[in-house]
């Protein structure tokens, strides 16, 4: 009526009225249309735009948080209506990957508070999916957020420790809140007391989110989901808590929860899922009130003390949960083979022997710390990174590893034949080194075989009663230092820099085709054969002749003409090269080098029971694979 009554007045009045009436109608039409583009726009290509723009903002500065809530202009007659000033919107309710428009400045950093509401708007099927991290895991929550997308899951969230992580995550379209933990923005390292600061607030963020009533999936950043999840956990509706755990040995060879009694090792808590119930916000508050009294007590070992008060009975017969806790707490184990961790998918392949899907890998199990972890996914191209890590300056170097196939399946498989085995595949990959140096090349790392398995502990080799197959592929990080080689150490004591990829990389699909279009096969041959004159257009069936036994000169003479070919691949690197002829250089190339391998753990009934891996191993006669004998003895080979 009202509407009807005013029309009717715009009619019979002057026309001056009639276009004020107008203009003002459009600009309230118009206004809200832009308000709801910019809050409910959905880009399905931002994401992956995303893992190519670290920075959101057209001027090229950083944004910084303000006042300002996405700079939208309210009307005067807005404000007449309401009294009350209006709240921060809860920047949340568009659709996840809806990129923030560019010339927008961020809403203030009570926007991002964690709330009920906010949660809401993610849930599905009352469960929500959660990591948190700082900003030096935003490459791993990326991947974990990407892996979520391909397999059609949007009710998740992440939360930022920083606010440099928080504000990088909303440019990006991702659904972010503020965890208010003012924490490092850098990798704090494993064990420290910022490390441990980290696992209290995961704590603290469980206790916040289980009193809203919606089942939470909590997860590390360092894990990725491979299948989805939540109708597995459906299948166990009674549960008040599902729990992955550090077990490599098998106690179930299905899809089953693990049989408990037959599980001796920790219950991980980097991917466990928890239902509101009285049981389960009990454990939740004792759990944190027990690391809240005490900040050394890591958090796993704290969950794992209080849940193993009490471990059974079953509570069935079929579901293989247990009453554990306090009596009342339904229990769960994810089955390893499956919920995999870093010993179950990357060592073992629990689940390829099994012929199982695996839902999802946590890099536990693994050396050379946060550069150990990215390069174990990347090995199992798992891990997304920007398109320039597909295409390097300068370009590729491969080699196609030999190895005897006695040295690789004959003998027993002992410390003794491992060395041998490691020592034979890592002298040909100091030579791809120094040639991936000369040639100023990113070296792709060959695949590395090992006989026996690296722990922290002693062992007898392998693990008894777990599927590691000797020999295996073994993770770079068994033998050498990730971190190390991909650390800036000082050019003028190590030489230059030598960048390294997983030996997966040329197979990836994200490899761009220019890349897979610009190869060059060099075939190694000997001197004064036919076509091996050290030329570099000398070649046959497609490949490049290049002579063994050459030095430094030739190796810069012939591929200086190659330097527009992405890859350069040979087929052996036996014999390739004679050594460096600039003797400063190689001294800082051998200084270099002598870093970047690790060491093997570790021997039964010794102390200390580990030993060096030695890269110039072969340059001292008798070496053996023995521990240090005394501590004068205990240092590294450089």
């Amino acid at each position: 009526m009202a509407l009807t009554k005013g029309c009717e007045e715009v009619v019979h009045s002057r026309p001056m009225f009639l276009t004020i009436y107008t203009v003002v109608v459009v600009a309230i039409v118009v206004s809200s249309l832009y308000v709801f583009s910019a809050l409910y726009s959905n880009n399905p290509s931002s994401l992956l735009s995303s893992f190519s723009s670290s920075s959101p903002s057209p001027s090229g500065e950083e944004p910084h948080l303000t006042d300002q809530i996405l700079n939208v202009s309210q009307s005067e007659t807005v404000h007449a209506v309401s009294s009350a000033p209006p709240e921060p919107p809860n920047v949340w309710t568009r659709p996840a990957f809806g990129v923030p428009p560019h010339n927008k400045k961020m809403p203030p950093l009570e926007a991002f508070r964690l709330t009920k509401e906010l949660v809401q708007q993610r849930v599905k099927d009352n469960i929500i999916i959660v990591t948190f991290g700082n900003y030096a895991f935003m490459d791993f929550i990326l991947t974990w957020v990407k892996h979520l997308t391909e397999l059609g899951l949007t009710n998740y969230l992440v939360g930022a420790m920083d606010t440099k992580l928080l504000e990088a995550l909303y440019w990006k379209g991702l659904p972010v809140f503020d965890m208010g933990s003012h924490m490092s923005a850098i990798d704090v390292g494993w064990g420290s007391p910022t490390f441990h600061k980290m696992g209290r607030e995961k704590v603290i963020l469980i206790n916040s989110m289980l009193p809203f009533g919606y089942e939470l999936l909590m997860c590390d950043t360092d894990m990725v989901w491979l299948k989805n999840p939540l109708p597995y956990i459906a299948h166990y509706p009674e549960a008040d808590v599902l729990t992955s755990s550090d077990q490599v040995v098998p106690t179930v060879v299905d899809d089953s929860l693990e049989v408990w009694e037959e599980v001796g090792a920790a219950y991980n808590i980097g991917i466990f899922h928890w239902r509101p119930t009285e049981s389960a916000k009990k454990l939740a508050k004792e759990w944190k009130e027990l690391l809240l009294a005490d900040e050394n007590i890591w958090d796993q070992n704290g969950f794992n003390d209080i849940v193993h008060r009490q471990l059974g009975p079953s509570v069935d017969d079929d579901s293989g949960l247990l009453y554990a806790y306090d009596g009342n707490l339904k229990l769960g184990i994810l089955p390893a083979s499956i919920f995999c961790s870093g010993h179950t998918y990357f060592v073992q392949a629990m689940h390829q022997q099994l012929r199982l899907e695996p839902y999802a890998v946590h890099t536990t199990f693994q050396y050379a710390g946060t550069a150990g972890k990215r390069h174990r996914l990347r090995e199992a191209m798992l891990f997304y990174d920007p398109p320039e890590y597909y295409n390097p300056p300068g370009g590729f170097l491969s080699f196609k590893p030999s190895i005897p196939r006695s040295l690789l399946l004959n003998g027993n498989h002992t410390i003794g034949s491992h060395f041998t085995l490691i020592n034979y595949q890592m002298r040909q990959i100091r030579t791809a080194l120094a040639i991936a140096s000369l040639l100023n090349r990113t070296l792709v790392m060959p695949p590395l075989w090992c006989k026996i398995d690296r722990l922290w502990f002693p062992h007898p080799g392998v693990l008894e009663g777990s599927m590691t197959r000797q020999p295996f592929l073994c993770p770079l990080d068994h033998v050498f230092e990730v971190n190390v080689m991909l650390k800036e150490l000082p050019e003028e004591e190590f030489g230059p820099k030598i960048d390294i990829r997983e030996y997966s990389i040329l197979e990836n699909s994200a490899l761009p085709a220019e890349v897979k279009k610009s190869w060059l096969d060099v075939r190694l041959c000997k001197k004064g054969t036919k076509d091996c004159n050290a030329s570099n257009n000398t070649t046959f069936g497609g490949a490049l002749k290049f002579p063994k036994h050459s030095n430094e000169e030739t190796f810069i003479e012939i591929f200086s003409s190659f330097k527009h070919v992405k890859v350069i691949q040979f087929s052996s690197l036996q014999d390739a090269f004679t050594g460096f002829t600039d003797k400063e250089r190689e001294q800082r190339f051998r200084k270099r080098v002598k870093h970047y391998v690790g060491i093997w753990c570790c021997v039964l009934d010794h102390t200390p029971g580990h030993i060096y891996y030695d890269m110039y191993w072969d340059e001292k006669p008798g070496w053996k694979p023995i521990p240090p004998q005394t501590s004068a003895d205990d240092h590294p080979p450089w």
